[in-house]
Order: structure tokens, then sequence, then C-alpha cells
């Protein structure tokens, strides 16, 4: 694999701590995380630019959480598309490269048929795909356990769309792949995976611990992509402590 590595900001992290830390670790890129208090609204995109430039980092965006892209209801997946878009547009300027979007809605059960809110979510995902590369935005649709759109729901997104996918390993866990299945994914679609978050698990549970402190197979996942293949992965590791992310890219370097 050609790959680049880098990591997930959290929740609570300092953006120029968290830039400082992938530089000093030999990150290629960092995912930043466009909600809460990073949200698209309460960022300077001059400002982020700046300091990736300077410390030669690459930069990718995790799209808002929860944002009902397969809601049935009018009003609330056009509200949900707005907010996309301008996230999308806040991380063009920014100069990120990729855009990670749950493939998921919050839609009723006893309420909705599968076939219409699965429609609806390829569809949506479809225009915001189209929206984002006239920015020259890459959009990874990431795999959301538990919902509408399991990982086996991605065949349709493929043939549908040209949407690239973001392959969640602790996701497909939790939708029953254990790491040969996964394996066997990556083997089948390796030319729509542009981007996996790294996140390791023990069980089926989203748990996000440091990258080999769980008990998925990463080698085994890693060698089902071709040699040519240059995507992007980021270790996705739920601490706000930087000797963990240090710990996951030491073992990450180790298996690549």
């Amino acid at each position: 694999m050609d790959e680049r590595t880098g990591f997930v900001t959290q929740m609570g992290m300092d953006r120029e701590a968290a830039f400082d830390v992938a530089a000093d670790l030999g990150f290629d890129y960092v995912e930043v995380m466009l909600d809460g208090p990073s949200a698209h609204r309460n960022v300077d995109p001059e400002s982020v630019r700046k300091s990736a430039e300077e410390r030669d980092l690459d930069l990718a965006v995790h799209l808002p959480f929860t944002l009902d892209v397969g809601s049935p209801h009018d009003h609330v997946r056009e509200g949900a598309l707005r907010e996309l878009r301008a996230a999308v547009e806040a991380a063009a300027a920014f100069g990120a490269e990729k855009g990670v979007v749950h493939a998921s809605s919050n839609a009723w059960r006893p309420a909705w048929d599968g076939e219409t809110v699965r429609a609806t979510v390829v569809d949506s995902l479809a225009d915001l795909d189209a929206f984002a590369a006239e920015r020259g935005v890459e959009l990874c649709a990431e795999n959301v356990p538990g919902g509408w759109f399991s990982i086996e729901e991605f065949d349709r997104l493929f043939a549908e769309t040209d949407v690239s996918m973001t392959l969640d390993t602790g996701h497909a866990r939790i939708d029953g792949l254990d790491s040969a299945e996964t394996a066997a994914f990556v083997a089948d679609h390796a030319d729509r995976v542009s981007h996996v978050h790294l996140n390791d698990t023990r069980q089926p549970k989203d748990e996000h611990l440091p990258f080999g402190a769980g008990t998925i197979d990463f080698e085994r996942i890693f060698a089902a992509f071709p040699d040519d293949w240059s995507g992007t992965l980021s270790l996705e590791v739920f601490t706000l402590e930087y000797e963990y992310v240090e710990t996951s890219k030491a073992h990450l370097d180790d298996l690549l």
C-alpha cells in the first residue's frame, strides 16, 4: 500500500496542539472534527490552512454528526444537507481533501419502510458528493452500525453514486463482520474505500481503543488492499491523552 496516515481530533482537543503532535509524530495529515466548538461557524479557514501548512500537514475533516441525510421529512433532510454543504465549503476553504459523512438516518422505524429511507440516503449522498466534488473535496461515506444503512448496503451506494467510502473497522464488527469478513469486503471494494477509520475493539462495541489494544486483525485487513492502494488511514482513538495516539502510531507503523 502507498497509504498516508493521520488521526481524528476529539472533542476537547486543542487544534494547534493536535497539529503539533501530528507533525512531531510524523503523521501525514489530521482529520479535523467539524462539530461542537470546532463546527464550521466557529472555525477561521485561513487560520486552519496556515497552521497546517506551517507544519507540512494535509487535512481531512469529519463532517458534523447526527445530521439526518436519510430523513423522509423534507425539511429535516434539506436542513441537514444545507448544514453539511456549509461544512464542506469551510473544509474546502482551508484545503481539506476529504470529508467524512455518516451514511445513516434517524427515521422512526415503526413509521417508515427501509426502502424509502435507504433510497433517500443514496439520493442525498449523491447530491452532496457532487457539491463536494465541485469544491475539490472527496466525500467519503462512513458505515454506521445499527441504523438503516449497514455496511451490506454499500453495494447499492457504490452502484448508484460516485461516493467514496470511509470504512470504520469497529463499526463493521458491530454489524457482524469479523476480521476475515472485513478483509473480504476490502478485497471486493478497495477501489471505492478511499479512507479508513482505524477503530479497534475487543468486542462488537464502538470502543475506539488505542490501536493494537483490541482484537481486530488489522494485518489481515491491510493485506487485502492492493499494493497500489493510495488511500488514507485515520487512527480514531477516543482519548485526550496524546500518549495513546503516539502508542497507536508506533503500532500502526510496525504493521505497515
